[in-house]
């Protein structure tokens, strides 16, 4: 057994629907968080400084004596992990990109594929080349909404606004008659409601932190790494701003965090 806590982390928050998916299916682990909330968003960035600013988060968490990695951030696993996971040969790395494939493989019947994120999410094309690589009959139609975090963010939702934009976004991709469509940015999850009353119950929401927390189950239950302790801890940091955190952890985890640590990430 193996009682470290798991790492998570993100360019912001949204990468806490990811911590929530493993405190709901690992209740014994804990986990450190960190979101990178002064330099978000990253899906703006060159692949680049997206890499150099995740090896800093790595050492960090290292730092926290961490015994495996969940990299929370679409745009993170879609343009960098492998460089990661080439970078720290010796801890053990998943992302949200691979459990959404395999998520969607399984569910779709029609081999036809929505996938939304960031920009650069969706420019880095890793989503249609790991689908395609598993099975070259899918057809992939792919759609970056930049829009969505910050209405997340803003806690609206279920709001009328953001409905509109669910609409003006996600119906043309729908004329594609895809049955499948993957969430691929961490904050999208907080918005399946509203896009499912868009889309309707034809289309099957893909949500990765789902698999992702099974996927790093069945890694430490394979290293025999899983947790025996009765109580698990959560510690959260961040580069900038205690208090949005705090915010927000209380919007993504309905968890209330009494204290979040702000350190200098670039000092890493």
């Amino acid at each position: 057994m193996d009682n470290r806590p798991i790492g998570i982390f993100d360019s912001g928050v949204g990468g806490l629907t990811v911590v929530k998916a493993v405190m709901e299916r690992l209740g014994n682990e804990s986990i450190v968080y960190f979101g990178d909330t002064a330099r978000v968003p990253y899906g703006s960035k060159s692949k680049e400084t997206v890499t150099k600013f995740s090896a800093q988060i790595i050492r960090f968490l290292q730092k926290q004596d961490v015994k495996a990695i969940i990299i929370a951030c679409n745009t993170i696993n879609a343009n960098c992990i492998e460089e990661l996971r080439a970078k720290f040969p010796h801890l053990p790395i998943e992302g949200v990109v691979e459990p959404g494939v395999r998520m969607a493989l399984k569910a779709t019947c029609n081999n036809r594929i929505g996938i939304i994120g960031t920009e650069a999410t969706i420019n880095s094309g890793k989503y249609p080349y790991l689908l395609k690589q598993q099975n070259p009959e899918i057809e992939v139609f792919g759609k970056a909404c930049p829009l969505f975090v910050p209405l997340v963010e803003e806690g609206w939702a279920g709001h009328a606004i953001t409905r509109e934009v669910v609409q003006e976004y996600l119906l043309p991709l729908a004329e594609h008659e895809i049955d499948t469509l993957i969430l691929g940015c961490t904050h999208y999850p907080m918005l399946t409601e509203t896009i499912g009353e868009v889309l309707g119950d034809k289309i099957t929401l893909i949500n990765p932190a789902t698999e992702a927390a099974f996927s790093i189950k069945r890694l430490l239950k394979s290293k025999n790494m899983q947790s025996d302790a009765q109580v698990a801890s959560y510690k959260f940091y961040v580069s900038d701003h205690t208090s949005r955190m705090q915010k927000m952890a209380q919007v993504f985890l309905d968890y209330p965090v009494e204290h979040v640590e702000k350190i200098d990430i670039e000092a890493y």
